[in-house]
């Protein structure tokens, strides 16, 4: 038999039991478009992680108190030496193989006022040295950033994200308008380039002001956050090195024991994502197997069914020179078309979530195309898998026998 003819005779007997087929292929529906969804929300996720390179700059790193990422022990991390701008001074004069390194701190939840309007209260203020614009990745779209002189003389300037100009400036340019943060007054000198949503999170929702005006706004207790950008991608792992030495040395860390700081960069963030995912893909796996299982069970089902029912037909076919081989490659192909025709239905709703998660939220959707084909190739095995059996019941019938059966 021709492999063209297996394939309209399979499509032909799908397409007399509707119903049947369609309820047969909903455990692959499920499963595949439960692969698909959570693929394309994660693939969209990390490359919208990796296209905004995170919260640093190229070739940067940052010298914390407490991890970024990560639980651990609380209480060590909080009775550790807060990290101070001196420290970040010494790190600028000593470590060769630094481009920039900059000191910030930061403040959350601030309700931003100009004349009568108001920001809600979930401003990010940052106290920044100059360094903090390359070092985070940020662009001054007009006006000015931070000087020295103005860290120096602590002067009451700001920079302000996108989000605060919607808000306070709809219809005005804010630069050279004064804003008050915590009831002070702030000269608005630049605004910041809009950098979009990361994670679903503005990151435009800033104000930027020279950090020993926050200090003096704030106080000194907090620890400050050491930012240090390497010369070049080959420094980076020398300026880590260095950094790390100069700092040990300042603070007075013995040799023998661990340092009393962290290290975060891009690359880490971009591992801990990669975990925290890892654990959602494991899930998304073991509910589309069992899918997949409940599925191959049904196929396998299905066409004992459309054995027995078609029993007479095999045996004339037998009876006219059908050999055993056609009647298992059709039965094959049968199992295998019912099981793609599932898979093609899961991946076309498995992407229609990803993309309606997409335009009705700030997550973002990619189009994962390797899970795409091993979803079409998953639907081949399980098509193979469990129609094998029924395929070589159909296969191995006397045509005598068959042709008798009523």
């Amino acid at each position: 038999m021709q492999f063209k003819e297996s394939i309209n005779m399979s499509l032909t007997a799908i397409m007399a039991n509707k119903m049947r087929s369609v309820l047969t292929l909903l455990g692959i529906i499920i499963g595949v478009m439960t692969i698909i969804a959570m693929q394309s929300l994660i693939t969209g996720m990390r490359n919208s992680v990796v296209n905004q390179a995170s919260v640093l700059g190229s070739n940067t790193f940052q010298v914390q108190k407490f991890p970024a990422i990560g639980g651990g022990d609380y209480n060590k991390y909080r009775n550790r030496k807060n990290l101070t701008r001196e420290e970040a001074d010494e790190v600028r004069k000593r470590v060769s193989t630094a481009e920039n390194v900059g000191a910030e701190v930061w403040e959350f939840g601030k309700e931003i006022r100009y004349k009568d309007k108001k920001t809600l209260p979930i401003v990010q203020v940052a106290g920044a040295t100059p360094e903090f614009l390359p070092n985070n990745s940020h662009v001054v779209s007009e006006g000015r950033f931070i000087t020295n002189q103005d860290v120096e003389q602590a002067r009451s300037v700001c920079i302000i994200g996108v989000d605060l100009i919607n808000r306070l400036f709809p219809y005005e340019s804010p630069l050279g308008k004064d804003i008050k943060i915590e009831g002070e007054k702030y000269e608005v000198i630049g605004i910041f380039e809009s950098k979009g949503s990361f994670l679903g999170g503005s990151q435009d929702n800033l104000a930027a002001i020279p950090i020993s005006r926050f200090e003096k706004m704030y106080g000194r207790w907090r620890s400050v956050n050491i930012t240090i950008k390497a010369k070049s991608p080959e420094l980076y792992q020398a300026t880590i090195d260095q950094t790390i030495g100069v700092l040990r040395t300042v603070r007075k860390v013995p040799p023998d024991k661990e340092n009393d700081f962290e290290i975060y960069s891009n690359d880490q963030f971009m591992e801990f994502f990669d975990k925290l995912t890892a654990s959602v893909k494991i899930v998304a796996i073991a509910i589309a197997s069992i899918s997949l299982l409940v599925a191959g069970v049904g196929i396998m089902n299905i066409m004992l069914v459309s054995v027995t029912e078609r029993t007479k037909e095999i045996g004339i076919r037998k009876s006219l020179g059908a050999k055993r081989k056609d009647i298992l490659w059709q039965f094959m192909i049968e199992a295998i078309i019912l099981s793609e025709i599932g898979g093609l239905i899961g991946i076309a709703v498995g992407l229609g979530i990803g993309f309606l998660v997409k335009a009705l939220t700030p997550i973002p959707a990619g189009i994962p195309v390797w899970t795409v084909i091993i979803g079409l190739v998953f639907c081949s095995f399980v098509g193979i898998v469990f129609g094998v059996y029924p395929a070589r019941k159909a296969a191995l019938m006397d045509p005598i026998t068959a042709m008798r059966y009523e």
